[in-house]
């Protein structure tokens, strides 16, 4: 009851949080693989990650301790190791998701000043700015900059209303020169592809749930996060529609096949010249840069709370320092700049969008199996359970039919983590058997 945050700065947080990135980041990917039903794709992801906040929202308020999903699959299943596993998914995915916002980063930072190849250096400009935005903010996380609570909710302000005014000029301007396209016939004939483009763009509405992780800030926490999460998932997926209805409907396919990830800067330049060009860009810049600092802040909170736990590695950070771990930050921030030099943006995006879908999924589920409680509608949770699950295996398939790299990659890091996973939780059993070996020999 004694934090420092009410609705409105959590509202803003939430709202910063999915729309912060996601929409200069993903937009273009979705495009490229629905086309003109990019929009319809937003609404169908929308409706899961909604679904998925009321899960979450029900059991933080059944929860004695709050925290997210770490800590409700120890509350209520009482299992460290299927915790531990499901938060190191959750790190791997928001490390995809910084990863992300670095390569839109550098992208538009290369196209807003024209530069493909730094001066004196030669080097290309967007994976060395991908990695400077981000090494940047680790630095930051680690001297414990923050922005203030009145900062986060001018600066979201701001995010949001530069996206929401393209929305608007750009459904305007489609209309009167009848260029909108809401691809019915392609949402009829292959009501499949936008439900695997809504898979891919689940990744955009992850934000929300990082408020789980900082609830010592708020006031009155439960009621607070039930607000912020019941406000922003609905804003931010009439946001993504329209924008992508925009996006779509004023560049090419081919365009956005071959500039994903400055599809909506181009797109401005078609009803607002090199000025909206420009704006668009320096939003993205601003945006992607504003959510990697505050997805490495949050990652790194959860990622303490896990080290408290003996969830991770001792290594990897000291749970008993001031605020976030210096080496956990140091950590997430030279895996998000690997991830960002070297991926390539379908890759990032697909991978960490697996990643939320699993994890979203087994909470809606964990709500469902809770549905006997008043306080939880089993038909809402029972919805992000399907939703989840379709997702997965579309994504799988589009991944083995269109980019059978990213999914050898994909599945590689999977194997590699659960690997991992497996050999630090199950080390005292490993330790046993290989005691009992060299006993026999």
């Amino acid at each position: 009851m004694g934090g420092t945050l009410g609705p409105t700065e959590a509202v803003s947080f939430a709202l910063g949080g999915v729309i912060g990135g996601g929409i200069f980041a993903v937009l273009g990917v979705v495009a490229k693989v629905a086309g003109p039903s990019a929009w319809f794709a937003y609404l169908v992801a929308g409706v899961v990650a909604m679904c998925t906040g009321y899960s979450y929202v029900k059991l933080n308020e059944l929860s004695d301790s709050g925290g997210g999903s770490v800590t409700f699959i120890e509350e209520f299943l009482g299992n460290p190791t299927l915790a531990g596993m499901v938060g190191w998914t959750l790190i791997v995915g928001y490390v995809g998701t910084m990863a992300m916002y670095g390569y839109a980063f550098g992208a538009y930072f290369g196209s807003v000043f024209g530069v493909e190849r730094l001066p004196v250096v030669g080097l290309p400009t967007r994976p060395v700015m991908s990695a400077l935005v981000v090494a940047g903010f680790v630095g930051l996380n680690v001297v414990g900059a923050r922005e203030s609570s009145v900062a986060e909710d001018v600066l979201v302000a701001l995010k949001v209303g530069i996206v929401a005014l393209f929305g608007v000029l750009g459904v305007w301007f489609g209309y009167t020169h009848g260029a909108l396209r809401f691809g019915t016939a392609e949402i009829v004939g292959d009501p499949v592809g936008p439900i695997v483009a809504a898979a891919v763009s689940f990744v955009s509405f992850e934000g929300w749930q990082l408020l789980m992780y900082d609830q010592e800030r708020l006031e009155n926490p439960a009621d607070t996060i039930r607000k912020a999460v019941y406000v922003s998932i609905p804003v931010s997926t009439l946001i993504y529609a329209v924008v992508a209805l925009v996006t779509i409907s004023l560049v090419s396919r081919g365009q956005v096949v071959q500039h994903p990830d400055v599809a909506l800067a181009i797109a401005a330049r078609r009803f607002a010249g090199e000025i909206g060009y420009v704006a668009i860009g320096l939003a993205a810049l601003f945006s992607t840069a504003s959510a990697i600092n505050a997805t490495m802040f949050s990652t790194a909170l959860f990622s303490k709370g896990m080290l408290s736990d003996d969830l991770l590695p001792d290594r990897v950070g000291d749970a008993s320092a001031e605020g976030v771990p210096t080496r956990t930050v140091l950590v997430i921030g030279a895996l998000t700049v690997a991830f960002s030099v070297y991926g390539s943006l379908e890759a990032i995006t697909e991978f960490a969008s697996l990643a939320f879908i699993v994890v979203f999924g087994a909470m809606s589920y964990l709500a469902f199996e809770r549905r006997d409680r008043d306080e939880i509608n089993g038909v809402v949770p029972a919805v992000g359970v399907v939703g989840s699950a379709a997702f997965l295996p579309l994504l799988l398939w589009h991944l083995y039919t269109s980019e059978f790299g990213v999914l050898v990659l994909v599945v590689g890091i999977a194997a590699a983590v659960v690997g991992l996973e497996l050999l630090y939780f199950e080390r005292e059993t490993i330790a046993q058997g290989v005691g009992r070996i060299e006993k026999r020999l």
